[in-house]
């Protein structure tokens, strides 16, 4: 694998990790047991994995720092990797309730990943109820996003139960890491670069500023509409969080939410927000802490162009507003489609301007020092922020995937939380259904079943609008001439 530096994107991942948000990303996949097992069932799948390390560079490069931590690190070849650290085996204890399941999973997810050894670690759990396992993944955020991290899945599983055959790794010898000369030389190379890429977009981005200034003046005359518009109420998810998770996993039938969205008139994902939205809403209706003012999820919006597999973040957080002070679901979906279609006209107008790197030279004493000050000053409760809870929808493989012949149940994202944003849904679409997976802070969120249990109810409120709207409407009678009336 080439040596290569990180962008800014990349790593700025690293660089607002804290111990108390480390921000790695991953899933909880279920598994039928393989029919075959060579060995157990832990040395079964790393023998799997083994000989498939080479297929990504996630799995066998580590991260190098730059002289002095001036500028964003790079990725080398790993030496040796280690399967026994990386691949890992707990056994649940009977009866293996998937209560059992998500306790184990939220205590590991908020361990953070060892930067010295490559960035990530999966954890092959057994004792499931109904016979089966689990994996849980856990890779770095700067390693990847969600679009690179299906694609870092397709690498590793296999469209049957008989493992396709893997070609070999090459024979060449892997790269040395550079040494402190060509580190720096890395390092002004992509700062110059770095610097040269802003200039070329300065006619741009001032041709942007100057379309909206009109706009800016007006809001400035209405500073109540400005807060509104730029600001989300505060809410118990907008708090500095602690080392305790919570995981929830929940799924829908994949045809029928189809069906639904297209009863409503709907996009799948515009359904899917009008879910989460009714759902907050529920939730903190019962605890008495609804905010008269929308909530507002924070959307990744793709930047990564079509056939784009590499192993990288190419993405960015866009507001959408969830309609949340609506009492009617069909308010709240007409609320989230009208956000949508705002959120993907800013996307268009300004996807070429927003930044996935910047210059280098710096950049960790910087951007870590604000990071640190941020989550030691506790700024996240005392600062209004302009989005409430991360929201995200991924797609996945609509066809059945293997792990070294055993069958993929469900696939259930686990994303990151942080400082200020203790929520986090994320959604990803496999075979025929959609798999939900909730992580939070366990302090802010301590009672994240109740949610779970709001997204069903919301569900159903949904498939009856849906119902509804399908119903043929009843025929208005009409009412006979006045003058047959009189003559009756």
């Amino acid at each position: 694998m080439a040596i290569r530096s990180l962008s800014g994107l990349d790593a700025g991942f690293l660089y607002i990790e804290t111990p108390e948000a480390p921000m790695h990303v991953g899933a909880l996949a279920l598994f039928a047991q393989p029919d075959t097992l060579h060995g157990t069932l832990i040395e079964h799948v790393r023998t799997h994995l083994a000989a498939r390390l080479h297929l990504s560079g996630v799995l066998n490069q580590r991260l190098a720092l730059m002289p002095f931590d001036l500028g964003h690190p790079i990725w080398v070849n790993a030496e040796d990797i280690d399967l026994e650290h990386h691949v890992r085996h707990q056994r649940l204890a009977r009866p293996g309730s998937l209560a059992a399941l998500q306790k184990l999973v939220a205590k590991l997810h908020a361990e953070p990943l060892d930067r010295a050894r490559p960035l990530w670690q999966f954890w092959l759990i057994e004792g499931l109820r109904d016979g089966g396992f689990a994996l849980f993944t856990k890779v770095h955020h700067a390693a990847l996003d969600g679009a690179a991290g299906v694609a870092l899945a397709h690498a590793l599983l296999d469209l049957g139960p008989v493992p396709r055959a893997v070609p070999p790794p090459s024979d060449k010898e892997p790269k040395t890491p550079p040494g402190v000369r060509r580190k720096l030389g890395m390092l002004f190379t992509n700062t110059l670069s770095q610097y040269a890429k802003l200039a070329r977009a300065l006619p741009d981005i001032a041709q942007v500023a100057a379309s909206g200034a009109g706009k800016l003046r007006g809001a400035l005359k209405a500073p109540v509409q400005l807060v509104d518009r730029w600001l989300a109420p505060r809410t118990r998810f907008n708090v500095a969080i602690d080392a305790s998770r919570s995981i929830g996993t929940w799924s829908v039938p994949l045809p029928e939410f189809k069906s639904v969205a297209a009863m409503c008139d709907a996009s799948v994902n515009d359904l899917l927000l009008a879910l989460c939205s009714g759902a907050l809403r529920r939730y903190l209706k019962q605890l008495g802490e609804l905010p008269k003012a929308s909530l507002v999820a924070a959307i990744p919006v793709s930047l990564r162009e079509a056939g784009d597999a590499s192993a990288n973040n190419q993405v960015t957080m866009l507001p959408c507003a969830l309609g949340t002070q609506h009492a009617r679901v069909a308010d709240r979906l007409a609320a989230v489609r009208a956000g949508m279609a705002e959120l993907k006209q800013a996307t268009h107008t300004y996807q070429s301007l927003i930044p996935t790197d910047y210059p280098s030279l710096g950049a960790p004493w910087i951007v870590s020092g604000l990071a640190q000050l941020y989550a030691k000053s506790k700024l996240a409760e005392r600062v209004p922020l302009p989005v409430n809870l991360v929201l995200s929808n991924v797609p996945g493989s609509p066809v059945t995937l293997y792990l070294a012949g055993a069958r993929m149940l469900a696939y259930h994202p686990i994303s990151a939380i942080t400082h200020g944003l203790a929520l986090n849904i994320t959604v990803q679409s496999y075979e025929r259904a959609l798999d939900f997976g909730l992580v939070a802070c366990a302090r802010a969120v301590p009672d994240l079943d109740d949610l779970i249990d709001a997204l069903a109810a919301e569900y159903d409120e949904l498939k009856a609008l849906a119902a509804a709207r399908l119903a043929p409407k009843p025929e208005r009678r009409r009412r006979p001439p006045a003058r047959a009336r009189s003559k009756a």
